[in-house]
């Protein structure tokens, strides 16, 4: 393939204009998850859990692969699947050591198990690659509508629980020693996790969640330290990426998990450089400052 054809495929602007108004509900749809993905995406990095979101994913792969196969609603499939996966790291992780070994043993499983029922599978093919890879057409109102409900579901309970989330994220130990209910939060933080990680998967695919609600809070801590900052370049980062990466698929024919996965690590490669002229800077301002004189 040379560079024509390359480019031939990854941005056709014909009847661009069409597309736009056809697929209003996918846009609509990627910036409701771009708003669940900044969110989400803090407390997961601060709490150390990217990993969680792979083993979520996984599983939440493996039941809508199984609901493919059954025959029943995929959506609720994957739901099911990653709200399993979020209580067995929730429930049985009580330490960081069970919660790897848990996390550890969950991906390769639902992996395995989703690549099972996909094989047993007859049906169109296309439906098999958009569990892995997303597919942006096939948001309808139903769905626009799930995910506005669970969007609602996701945003009220952080809200309702967020200072004592925010404490017990940063700080366990002594969150745990003043009293505030760390285990019952990072269960109920696991739920918010799976909803959030299924309604994902039905966009950008299960292979490519983490690009949503990982790399876009991972963006902003490289470059504010503070949790209300890093909050609203997080969102604003997942919604460049996710909206921008809609925009982007329309105008070619891939699935829309490349072009926001690629905006998604470019913010990020943007976002490690400031971080880097940052550090020189101050380090090189330090080095040219007098050192004060001895009495």
């Amino acid at each position: 393939m040379n560079w024509n054809d390359f480019f031939s495929r990854v941005f056709v602007f014909d009847r661009y204009g069409e597309l736009l108004e056809l697929l209003s509900q996918s846009i609509w749809a990627g910036a409701i998850l771009g708003l669940i993905g900044g969110f989400m995406g803090l407390f997961v990095m601060i709490r150390r859990q990217a990993f969680a979101v792979h083993a979520i994913a996984e599983m939440s792969f493996a039941g809508a692969a199984l609901f493919l196969l059954l025959g029943y609603n995929v959506v609720t499939g994957s739901l099911l699947g990653s709200l399993v996966s979020a209580l067995l790291i929730a429930l049985l992780g009580a330490r960081a050591q069970e919660t790897d070994s848990i996390i550890g043993a969950l991906m390769p499983f639902g992996l395995g198990l989703g690549i099972l029922f996909i094989s047993l599978y007859s049906g169109r093919s296309a439906n098999k690659f958009s569990l892995l890879t997303g597919q942006i057409v096939s948001v309808d109102a139903s769905q626009l509508t799930a995910i506005s409900l669970g969007a609602l579901v996701i945003l009220l309970g952080l809200a309702a629980i967020w200072r004592p989330l925010l404490f017990a994220s940063l700080d366990p130990v002594v969150a745990a020693a003043k009293g505030v209910p760390v285990r019952a939060l990072t269960l109920i933080f696991m739920v918010l996790l799976g909803v959030a990680t299924a309604l994902s998967v039905q966009v950008v695919g299960s292979l490519l969640v983490l690009a949503l609600l990982i790399t876009p809070a991972a963006s902003a801590l490289q470059v504010t330290a503070s949790p209300l900052k890093a909050l609203i370049l997080s969102v604003v980062f997942a919604e460049l990426a996710m909206v921008g990466g809609i925009l982007l698929a329309l105008a070619g024919s891939l699935p829309i998990s490349p072009y926001v996965t690629s905006i998604s690590f470019l913010i990020f490669l943007i976002c490690r450089l400031i971080r880097w002229v940052r550090l020189r800077h101050s380090a090189s301002g330090r080095q040219l400052s007098p050192e004060p004189q001895r009495s």
